[in-house]
């Protein structure tokens, strides 16, 4: 089993310099631990997201860190024109040296979508189109591309990407329907929520992926070739007390910023794609497996437990919240890079 991290890059309570500043040196120390990759969310307009235009800051953390692997996870292609995507990526991937793993998806927040324009019921069907014609870009030296969306002829592609034919791709869901696209389109997978949920997504990935026979772009150093993974919010002291201490407060800010935009909204009781099954209080994630905090034997034996119930061969750490403190994240990544890892390395 690979790790790798997953970031909002949310509101920290403290000067915006001052949590990039922190996030970077973060990221220095994850490179230097042997995280596989730094995966990196995409809001808009909400405290969840302090880096709604992702690619600036990966062009930071491309030069900030020297192994590590980096992607969105995922850019929101509707809100993209897709020319710009195809040099964005094109940009990032040398920058980082050909580091870069491109996640993507439509959007799970219908609030976020409207703000730009996008009506979240047409946002599957711009997102396929987009996919495509980004897809189609990234190989060729001139671009003609017609869709229901987007159509382009004879456009110049000054840029290439340094991967060939172009960065892997991933796709991230918390449902069955997008798992089984992500499957069917030979995508790198990652899935979230309750344990029970997670391993209904993960099964139906996998049948999908199966039936498509490989992934579209395999990777050697996973088993089969593809990323199966999940997400996990993931806390490491000494104790078991000390890291309930320690993550709880963190939290419990991040479950509120998850919901603001529904709050602000007005609808807390929205039955949509937004309503991944959360509880609402860090023990009820604690309770349902989305949260895994303790000494590290704890935490080890939670991973091994999970890592064989959902059958993954990838694991999402999301470490460091908005308002925790860089002390206690970097202590957490220490004793998880140490006492944790190698043991995981060999499921």
């Amino acid at each position: 089993m690979k790790i790798g991290l997953f970031d909002h890059i949310e509101d920290g309570a403290r000067p915006l310099t001052t949590l990039f500043d922190e996030r970077l040196q973060y990221a220095q120390a994850a490179d230097a631990a042997g995280i596989y990759c730094m995966h990196l969310a995409e809001h808009h307009a909400t405290p969840l997201n302090m880096v709604p235009v992702p690619g600036v800051y990966m062009g930071a953390l491309a030069r900030a860190t020297k192994r590590m692997r980096m992607g969105p996870l995922v850019y929101l292609l509707p809100l993209y024109s897709p020319l710009r995507m195809i040099e964005e990526i094109c940009m990032l991937d040398h920058l980082s040296y050909g580091r870069l793993d491109v996640g993507v998806g439509r959007g799970v927040s219908p609030y976020e979508l409207k703000y730009h324009k996008v009506e979240h019921d047409d946002s599957r069907d711009i997102f396929i189109d987009a996919f495509k014609c980004v897809g189609a870009g990234l190989v060729a030296d001139s671009l003609s591309y017609k869709g229901d969306h987007y159509t382009y002829e004879n456009v110049p592609i000054a840029l290439r990407p340094l991967q060939r034919p172009h960065p892997p791709f991933w796709y991230a869901s918390s449902n069955e329907i997008g798992s089984t696209w992500g499957g069917e389109h030979g995508l790198h997978f990652v899935t979230l929520g309750p344990t029970p949920h997670a391993k209904k997504n993960v099964d139906t990935y996998k049948a999908a992926l199966a039936k498509r026979g490989a992934p579209a772009q395999p990777k050697a150093e996973f088993p089969g070739g593809a990323v199966i993974g999940v997400m996990r919010h993931v806390f490491v002291a000494d104790t078991d007390a000390e890291a309930h201490r320690f993550a709880k407060a963190p939290m419990e800010v991040h479950l509120a910023n998850l919901n603001w935009l529904r709050v602000k909204h007005g609808a807390t009781g929205l039955t949509s794609r937004l309503n991944v099954p959360r509880g609402a209080t860090y023990e009820d994630n604690v309770a349902d497996g989305s949260v895994i905090a303790g000494s590290p034997a704890t935490v080890r034996a939670e991973i091994e437990r999970q890592a064989k119930e959902l059958g993954i061969n990838y694991l999402v750490a999301y470490m460091f919240l908005g308002t925790m403190s860089l002390y206690d994240a970097l202590r957490s990544l220490q004793l998880f890079s140490t006492e944790v890892m190698p043991h995981l390395a060999k499921l």
